[in-house]
């Protein structure tokens, strides 16, 4: 059995906001954000994501509209982590149509997302960026996050 639809919508200065779950007629929106913001075209990897995240109780795979265009998207799962943590709310991906940046598109997201993760009873919220993606550091320290009790650490393996 799948997971109940979603759908949420607002207006704002005669715009109207619609926040729902990604379908598969979404995936192309996606695919050419993500190669946009990111230089990777990826379609397969967002099939995957969509069957993962999008039509499954794994997580929360929204999109956003406004008047009807494709403005954004938003992936998150509750999850326990590893080394102790609490179950928590983790923040996969997030991408907003450059266009369309300045519109709150990726804070209606952002809040659409922290509300589903406290219905599923955590209270914390996290993320993880590359530390020289200036712009996404700067939304999320707008939305109130900060540096967290984890250190990210890695090597090669050549």
């Amino acid at each position: 059995m799948g997971k109940s639809a979603f759908l949420k919508e607002s207006k704002v200065d005669g715009v109207t906001f619609i926040i729902r779950d990604a379908d598969e007629k979404d995936l192309p929106a996606v695919t050419d954000l993500h190669a946009y913001n990111t230089g990777q075209h990826k379609p397969d990897y967002w099939e995957e994501t969509y069957h993962r995240y999008g039509d499954s109780n794994e997580g929360f795979f929204y999109v956003c509209e406004i008047d009807g265009e494709f403005a954004g998207f938003i992936i998150g799962e509750v999850r326990a982590w590893e080394f102790g943590s609490e179950p928590c709310g983790w923040v996969y991906t997030i991408g907003v149509n450059p266009e369309m940046r300045l519109k709150q598109v990726g804070t209606r997201l952002f809040e659409t997302v922290c509300e589903q993760f406290r219905k599923a009873g955590v209270g914390q919220v996290r993320t993880m960026l590359h530390r020289k993606d200036n712009l996404n550091l700067s939304f999320f320290r707008s939305q109130g996050m900060m540096g967290g009790p984890f250190i990210e650490l890695e090597m090669p393996l050549d």
